[in-house]
């Protein structure tokens, strides 16, 4: 919640409460979506009904904060407040599913040990407790037989359909290459890792084979794969970053290649590359029209030269972070800076929903930077510019950065759509990272387009607020079906409301 204490501003308090309502409405319906699921996934019979009056007591919350004339409820009326956990107690686990197991006396055990007598059984009444257990994944081994059909007249035969398969004739179910992909590229486990745990239960499998159901995964989901590059590549603002990916050789050389990561609000797209030249971000970018956020790599800059349509956004984040490392070098001018930078956020955070927003919520934080933002920026300029420092000291080489940078730091002023920083291009590399960390990279550049494209389906799915394993296996069999189909990931979180 945005601490508003200090604010008097009164038109920024009213837009501010017209945000937190619309947020609130958002919030109850994504509750009452997730409890209704809940209570399908349960097997509860009367449509959740805990879950529903949940929903209820909230918007009541909701109509007591935001309406005009509140009037005073009545004591019986008014909730008991709990306070917020705290330690390692029980959580709410609403996400599971709930399995009923009763116990009873054995014949034996059903004796008064004072009398002797038989005991009874008290109806309806039970000591109640629960506890999480754990179902093992498992594998089996499908026999399916297609019955054939065949007419007198003797000339057809038709045999019943199958299921759906990754290759023509091929052992694998498409259930099992997505668990293998989620597994890699979503929870970071190599395929020699994986092959391991699935031998402890009973599969015996090798890693080649893992590969082949992977590459045959993601030629089945090629289409979706370019569809989200054209898509984030139509985004008026985007977001990019680049990190290292090392291609390993015939003799387990690595090769120094790149990670390209494009993001917008619906889409983290990736591209790897062998380097991280001007030529090879033409490749990546083509002729985007629009503004990308990024840091202060030389590239992006050449990039904007050759093409003029497309505009630089700089990030504070990276300011910040240069003077916050030298900050016991130079505590007194550091900390005038960094409380500057501070204030810049500060204003960011007035608007209380997730970034971008909706039309409101821009033209919200178009006019706090207007009013707010532009002023702060003058007070930046104006001490950067009287600063002295030897040039070559760190000191000297933060503050060349932002004055060298200004420009492009200046963008979010005009644009409500651009964010202050590239947090968000860092976000949508930590999967990748961790996943180097893990299997080194890839042994090919086949190898190398197959990540891409699982990377670009998980995190772009991870955005929707969808399972990534829900939406691999939802667009493979579609595109089995029907090659060439595209599926986006908001259409698995649509369908799911209704």
């Amino acid at each position: 919640m945005v601490r508003l204490e200090d604010e008097r501003d009164l038109e920024t308090l009213r837009q501010v409460s017209i945000l937190l309502d619309n947020e609130n409405r958002r919030l109850i319906d994504k509750v009452r979506r997730l409890a209704l699921e809940n209570a399908r996934l349960r097997g509860v019979t009367d449509s959740g009904q805990r879950e529903l009056e949940l929903i209820r007591e909230l918007e009541l919350a909701r109509e007591r904060v935001f309406r005009v004339e509140p009037q005073q409820p009545k004591q019986e009326e008014i909730p008991a407040e709990r306070k917020a956990q705290r330690g390692h107690g029980p959580r709410p686990q609403q996400r599971l599913p709930v399995v009923e197991h009763r116990y009873e006396l054995s014949p034996e055990q059903k004796k008064c040990n004072q009398c002797g007598r038989e005991l009874r059984e008290m109806k309806g009444q039970y000591q109640e407790s629960e506890r999480v257990t754990v179902v093992k994944l498992s594998y089996q081994l499908e026999h399916n037989l297609q019955q054939k059909y065949y007419c007198s007249c003797g000339e057809n035969v038709v045999t019943a359909d199958g299921p759906a398969q990754l290759i023509p004739g091929g052992r694998y179910s498409p259930e099992f290459a997505v668990e293998v992909a989620v597994a890699k590229y979503a929870d970071h486990l190599p395929l020699e890792r994986q092959v391991k745990m699935m031998a402890r239960e009973g599969l015996e499998v090798d890693s080649q084979t893992l590969w082949d159901q992977l590459n045959a995964l993601a030629r089945h989901l090629e289409p979706t794969y370019e569809a989200l590059g054209k898509r984030v590549l139509n985004s008026p603002v985007l977001n990019a970053d680049e990190s290292g990916w090392p291609l390993m050789g015939k003799k387990n050389k690595p090769a120094a290649g790149t990670v390209w990561a494009l993001s917008s609000p619906e889409v983290a797209f990736y591209r790897m590359m062998p380097g991280k030249s001007s030529e090879e971000g033409q490749q990546v970018f083509g002729d985007y029209r629009g503004i990308a956020v990024v840091d202060g790599f030389k590239v992006y800059q050449v990039l904007a030269r050759k093409g003029p349509n497309m505009r630089l956004a700089h990030c504070w984040a990276h300011v910040k972070r240069k003077f916050s490392e030298i900050a016991e070098q130079f505590p007194t001018a550091c900390s005038e800076i960094l409380e500057l930078i501070g204030e810049l956020y500060a204003v960011e955070k007035l608007v209380p929903v997730p970034f971008p927003g909706d039309e409101a919520a821009q033209k919200l934080r178009h006019r706090l930077r207007q009013e707010r933002s532009k002023a702060i920026l003058d007070r930046i300029w104006k001490w950067a510019t009287v600063q002295q420092g030897l040039p070559r000291s760190d000191f000297g080489k933060a503050v060349r950065y932002l004055l060298e940078h200004w420009k492009g730091l200046t963008v979010f002023v005009e644009d409500p759509r651009v964010p202050l920083d590239n947090n968000a291009a860092e976000r949508a590399l930590r999967g990748p990272v961790v996943g180097r960390k893990n299997h080194y990279g890839s042994r090919s550049l086949r190898g190398t387009h197959v990540a891409a494209l699982f990377y670009t389906l998980c995190e772009t799915a991870k955005l929707a607020g969808v399972d990534p394993r829900s939406y691999l296996l939802a667009a493979v069999l579609v595109a089995i079906d029907k090659p060439g189909t595209v599926t986006f990931p908001e259409s698995l979180a649509s369908a799911s409301t209704t």
